[in-house]
């Protein structure tokens, strides 16, 4: 069987570049090593307004599967909070699994071939692409299968070394005193390097917690337990049985090198695009997947180079937030934000990080517990 493209990964990058392919008429098939695209998911599911705003694939999107979110409550490790919102920003948590097979049943739609069950284990360059197996023959190649990419690997491409290793348990039948707001709470002990949350989803609560991928540290199920225990005052699930749990490593050292060759490119978390300081990958997955679609119909068409020549240059490069990052892993002190939490210079900060630059502190939402 010959393609056009083959694209390694069922994510929301590997979807929708599949999407943005099939619709320009390009014979495009998805491999999947899943039986399901909604099993075994290793993300929040959270969207921000930017998506919203920017990706038309998402304008369709069913009202049943998202909840939207106004704001930020954030926690000192002691308890003392503030209410962060923006102007006409919001967040929507989401029915994670089911969003990605709506994002399937788009690509299936638009004309894509989605392969469940089946792994990528090596590919041999031919004149025009590659053969891949028993799969048959490409034109080009696209990895977006995570940051443990097996097509980076077969490539010799970049691959992510730096991870914040996240957990989280869902807990159905639940309801927040503050549905409208991501809870989320700063401890070094906890979330090194990064933060705990609790937010309402859809159907359920979400509980969860990224932290500094580190073998010598305790591990991510003690770390869980104290994080229950912490939270009993104020959200006690310690007595009740999580309904499921996701877990896995987030890369935070910024967009690999390099992410391309000859007609193979990553995107997605295979590039490492997912932002180092807030882990957030949903947006610029969907982002670039669907312009990388773009630009590889348009080589494959005979209307531009190969991608791997200069497309690749747009993706972000992340150099603030890296070194947000770097400070945050190496001078996080909860005696800093135990104190600080209530002056004008955490609460500017911190609307800026969640609100992406486009939000301003409102001072009319100015709340603060003392």
């Amino acid at each position: 069987m010959t393609y056009d493209c083959v694209i390694v990964g069922a994510s929301f990058a590997g979807l929708s570049c599949a999407t943005a392919l099939a619709k320009l008429g390009l014979r495009t098939l998805v491999l999947e090593k899943k039986s399901d695209v909604g099993e075994k998911l290793h993300t929040t599911g959270i969207i921000v307004k930017d998506a919203v705003d920017q990706i038309p694939l998402l304008d369709n999107l069913p009202s049943d599967l998202v909840r939207r979110i106004d704001g930020v409550r954030m926690y000192a490790p002691n308890f003392r909070y503030i209410d962060l919102t923006a102007p006409g920003y919001y967040f929507l948590a989401t029915n994670t699994p089911d969003v990605l097979r709506w994002l399937e049943e788009k690509a299936i739609e638009a004309g894509a071939e989605i392969r469940h069950q089946t792994t990528f284990q090596k590919a041999q360059r031919i004149q025009s692409g590659f053969e891949v197996g028993e799969i048959g023959t490409t034109r080009y190649l696209i990895g977006a299968d995570g940051p443990r990419s097996r097509v980076a690997a077969v490539f010799g491409l970049g691959q992510s070394k730096h991870f914040l290793q996240g957990l989280e348990h869902e807990y159905a039948d639940w309801k927040l005193d503050l549905p409208d707001r991501l809870h989320c709470f700063m401890d070094r002990k906890i979330a090194p390097g990064y933060l705990a949350w609790v937010l309402s989803g859809v159907g359920m609560v979400q509980v969860g917690f990224a932290r500094r991928h580190n073998k010598r540290q305790m591990t991510t199920a003690q770390a869980m337990t104290q994080l229950l225990d912490k939270l009993a005052p104020i959200f006690d699930f310690r007595d009740h049985a999580p309904t499921a749990v996701r877990s896995g490593l987030i890369p935070c050292g910024g967009v690999v090198k390099p992410t391309a060759a000859n007609r193979v490119m990553l995107v997605g978390d295979a590039a490492g695009m997912v932002s180092p300081l807030t882990a957030g990958g949903i947006h610029t997955a969907l982002k670039h997947g669907l312009a990388a679609g773009h630009a590889v119909a348009d080589f494959l068409n005979g209307k531009g180079e190969d991608p791997c020549q200069g497309f690749t240059k747009s993706y972000p490069t992340f150099r603030t937030k890296r070194l947000l990052r770097f400070l945050f892993d190496h001078f996080q002190s909860d005696l800093l934000f135990n104190l600080l939490i209530s002056t004008r210079m955490m609460r500017n900060a911190a609307s800026v990080i969640y609100f992406h630059r486009k939000g301003v502190f409102n001072p009319q939402d100015e709340k603060s517990k003392l």
